[in-house]
């Protein structure tokens, strides 16, 4: 079995430590990256993390090389780096609206960007690979996932790990072990909802809406009110915070006077180039070292700033071991590789086209929804109907993204014009207009 990583970003050690230890061990393990030196370093860090693993890992000469003969494509690229998210973030703030990467102006911009480049992969893999599934968690993942779906013929699955952060949460708010929780979850990538709890097989929903403490204690921030959420008769995930209350996230983002993506490449700084020099001159348990307390520091900086309004640089980061964390991109994606290639049958949330599994969606549709992964397949929850109270926000959002696509793939900014007064932060031509001028102004 040959795993092919495209894109070394920070996730890449964890990845790695999770693919070289868990289950059915590949082969071959391939790292590429347009930066050769990074992908040399983040394998490194990896390979030191698991360091009795027999699988070979290498870092490839081209992207041809290294999705040739792959059984398994990991996707997770930047195109224009960390510079490009914060470009578009801030641009979004200037214009009034909140800053993040994945949601509103600044996830158009990234995925008018991202899906040309994703797709030049995918094209690659239907000559070099056209068996191998193409796993991604470039976002914005659910996005991205339906532009795959519409313009290639590769399997394509996109994964996410805010669904599982969610439950982890709801387990630890019932002091329960994870897998003793049950969650009915359905929406799409970072617009998803439980709407039913069980522990043990004991429906906990309502015990859940009823206890404000709880409730707060789900997400990393204070970011919904407990009697928002008992009005929905839903649980969000964290991301819905940009839906529902935009200017609660602006505010906080003008009170510290900075962008998530902003605040991130002050965080980074040198930070390749120090972990390239200390893992160089002490080893790699010193730079495995540095860069678990940089991942720390990171993570618990997490929505501090649009739900809090504190900046990064007042958290104190804990001292844990993130390679022991029991949720992360990482996990998924590993439980994803182990039930598709027959090693371990698992249930998980996954970024898959509806084919009726929430209704009225397109089947052509992207979702996000729990699904039976076996060897080769993947099967569906029962269908359901999208609940009214949130059905028009999915729509709209599901429109933006349809109408997005088709501009990314013509290069038509007149499209993405509409497109962006579709989306339900925006839902003005104007407006929309200034924005895809200045979001696609030199690319």
């Amino acid at each position: 079995m040959k795993i092919t990583i495209l894109g070394c970003g920070l996730r890449t050690p964890l990845l790695l430590s999770g693919l070289l230890t868990t289950g059915k061990l590949p082969e071959e393990i391939v790292l590429y990256d347009s930066d050769p030196a990074q992908a040399a370093l983040m394998g490194a860090l990896g390979r030191a993390a698991a360091p009795d693993s027999p699988t070979r890992v290498r870092v490839a000469s081209g992207p041809e090389d290294a999705i040739d003969g792959s059984d398994y494509v990991l996707c997770s690229i930047r195109p224009g780096g960390m510079s490009a998210r914060a470009r578009d973030e801030r641009i979004a703030f200037d214009h009034g609206y909140v800053g993040q990467e994945t949601v509103g102006p600044a996830g158009a911009a990234m995925a008018w960007r991202t899906i040309p480049a994703v797709l030049e992969y995918a094209r690659l893999m239907e000559s070099l690979a056209p068996r191998a599934w193409l796993v991604n968690f470039t976002n914005p993942a659910g996005l991205v996932t339906q532009a795959v779906h519409a313009a290639s013929t590769v399997k394509t699955v996109g994964i996410c790990d805010t669904p599982a952060e969610l439950f982890f949460r709801i387990s630890l708010c019932f002091g329960a072990e994870l897998r003793s929780v049950r969650c009915d979850y359905f929406g799409l990538n970072h617009l998803g909802f439980v709407r039913r709890v069980e522990i043990e097989g004991e429906d906990r929903t309502e015990e859940l809406l009823k206890d404000d403490g709880r409730l707060r204690g789900l997400y990393p921030a204070d970011l919904f009110p407990p009697e928002l959420i008992r009005e929905l008769g839903l649980i969000p995930t964290e991301y819905v915070f940009f839906y529902l209350r935009p200017g609660a996230a602006r505010a906080n983002q003008l009170k510290v006077g900075r962008t998530r993506g902003e605040e991130l490449i002050a965080m980074n700084g040198n930070l390749y180039s120090e972990l390239a020099a200390v893992t160089q001159e002490q080893g790699t348990a010193a730079g495995l070292r540095l860069y678990a307390r940089y991942l720390n520091h990171r993570n618990a900086s997490y929505f501090h700033l649009e739900g809090d309004g504190n900046s990064a640089f007042l958290d104190e980061a804990p001292d844990w071991d993130p390679f022991a964390a029991v949720t992360g991109y990482h996990r998924i994606a590993v439980d994803t590789i182990q039930a598709l290639c027959g090693a371990a049958a698992a249930d998980i949330v996954l970024n898959v086209a509806n084919q009726g599994a929430l209704l009225p969606l397109l089947d052509s549709d992207v979702v996000e929804v729990s699904c039976a992964v076996s060897r080769n397949r993947i099967v569906r929850a029962p269908a359901a109907v999208v609940p009214r109270q949130v059905y028009g926000l999915m729509e709209s959002t599901k429109s933006f993204e349809r109408l997005l696509i088709r501009a990314s793939l013509e290069g038509s900014s007149q499209r993405l014009q509409l497109a962006l007064t579709q989306h339900p932060l925006i839902r003005d031509w104007d407006a929309a207009g200034r924005l895809t001028h200045a979001l696609t102004l030199g690319t």
